[in-house]
């Protein structure tokens, strides 16, 4: 039986997703993607999980391949909201101000790499501190070959 390609966004498995390995039984709710679809590159895949909303029916199926997703970028500093951001750090409690960082993915620039499993958490790079631009890679979420063992979509 042959596998769909099913993309699992990096913030959607931090959110609420729960880690999985080849050969791990899955249930999740899937949608499918095409080219229009507003959320962006999908990496090849035919459809991408949805935790928040999509289908109430789950899909489910044995992972049989997973390929993190090393997406690349092109990041630019705003040189005063990094120095705010410095200033800020310095005094005691929370802070909250905008990113310095301007994150623009280079159409076509990725990677595969295999997995024998998904990790919970995708830590991000450190952009460099200087206005750049600078080019970066970032784990996007994983592309998983799935093989339907039951009903879904």
């Amino acid at each position: 039986m042959a596998g769909v390609r099913v993309f699992y966004e990096d913030w959607q498995m931090e959110c609420c997703g729960r880690p999985f390995a080849v050969g791990d039984e899955v249930a999740w709710r899937l949608v499918a993607v095409d080219d229009g679809d507003a959320r962006g590159e999908h990496y090849g895949a035919e459809s991408r999980v949805e935790n928040h909303g999509g289908p109430d029916e789950e899909t489910t199926g044995r992972v049989r391949a997973i390929e993190l997703v090393r997406q690349e970028y092109l990041v630019h500093t705003d040189q005063r909201a990094r120095e705010r951001l410095d200033r800020a750090m310095q005094g005691e409690g929370p802070v909250i101000l905008p990113s310095p960082y301007h994150w623009e993915a280079v159409p076509g620039a990725y990677t595969l790499q295999t997995a024998d499993s998904c990790p919970k958490w995708f830590e991000p790079d450190e952009p460099a501190r200087t206005p750049g631009p600078h080019r970066m890679h970032r784990t996007v979420g994983a592309l998983v070959t799935l093989e339907r063992t039951g009903a879904g979509p």
